[in-house]
């Protein structure tokens, strides 16, 4: 509970943060009248709006397991970060026709061009500095909610560096075109952060299997705590969420009492609980005669004896 309450304050601040950051943009393209900072803006609706969907996601992902849900509903945040990505694709498009419409009609000169910029990069020191810390928190709770949030935020972040970078050689150059083709640059990079977090997601929701390193220390773990077990196979995991599943099977001589194999497999859920998190385990046991000589071999039937 209390890692829900974390979750729950940090979806908070971030719809917070959204919205000074939306309130900086809009100011500053209020300013100035630039097709660049208004595209800006225009993607800082889309940070609030997931920020409110994602603080949605973790309340509902929190709710426990029901009778039409019986494995809880975890993947909930998969999917507030699926619609998360149809709304960027959607502001980058938005983005472009605004980019368009400012190489069609383009202004001879921004009003009050350095006040404009000087409002879009507190912005972007709001942004990076939430940007970081949700991506850090997100990580270690394993939310992916949040951490699609936090890739969100430093994408705007970096489009914030390019737009002072770029915004500020206009009035001293006189390259009014550089207005639409920054929102262009913005559209274009905004496509590419909408399909990352659009194939994280997917990735999460067909249980693609986690890295190597994590796989590595299931075996390790179920290596170490299965003493007088003969293997394990048929080993399976997914994370969804914060919460991972593992399921495989465990094979033990068939002359082990159940409170035996009982204390084994007690061990082993303990074992992966400490050192993978919040786990759903299910262990089939097995006797010696399905060994398959695979997965993680313990002891061959012949030592047992």
């Amino acid at each position: 509970m209390e890692n829900a309450h974390q979750k729950h304050l940090v979806a908070w601040v971030s719809l917070g943060v959204s919205i000074v950051a939306l309130g900086l943009k809009y100011a500053a393209w209020h300013v100035s009248g630039s097709v660049a900072l208004k595209s800006d803006a225009l993607e800082t609706i889309i940070n609030v709006v997931a920020a409110a969907g994602g603080l949605w996601a973790i309340r509902l992902a929190e709710r426990p397991a029901d009778h039409n849900h019986t494995y809880g509903h975890y993947k909930a945040e998969y999917l507030s970060a699926i619609i998360e990505s149809a709304m960027v694709f959607v502001t980058a498009l938005l983005i472009g026709k605004a980019s368009w419409d400012g190489f069609q009609h383009p202004h001879n000169e921004m009003d009050s061009p350095w006040l404009g910029i000087a409002l879009n990069a507190a912005a972007t020191g709001v942004n990076l500095a939430w940007g970081l810390t949700l991506l850090r928190i997100g990580q270690r709770m394993r939310s992916p909610a949040l951490v699609a949030g936090g890739q969100h935020v430093l994408s705007d972040v970096w489009t914030g560096i390019g737009l002072v970078a770029g915004l500020s050689l206009i009035p001293l150059t006189g390259w009014h075109w550089l207005d639409p083709a920054i929102a262009a640059l913005i559209a274009v990079n905004v496509l590419r952060v909408g399909w990352e977090m659009l194939r994280q997601s997917v990735a999460g929701l067909m249980d693609e299997a986690p890295d190597s390193a994590t796989l590595e220390k299931l075996h390790d773990v179920i290596a170490s705590h299965a003493t007088g077990a003969i293997e394990a196979h048929d080993i399976r995991i997914r994370e969804v969420g914060a919460i991972t599943f593992i399921e495989f099977h465990l094979v033990v001589p068939g002359t082990m009492t159940v409170s035996v194999v009982h204390d084994i497999c007690d061990r082993i859920e303990a074992g992966l609980r400490e050192n993978l998190g919040r786990c759903v385990i299910h262990i089939h046991v097995e006797p010696e005669n399905k060994a398959k000589s695979e997965g993680i071999v313990l002891a061959h039937p012949a030592q047992i004896h």
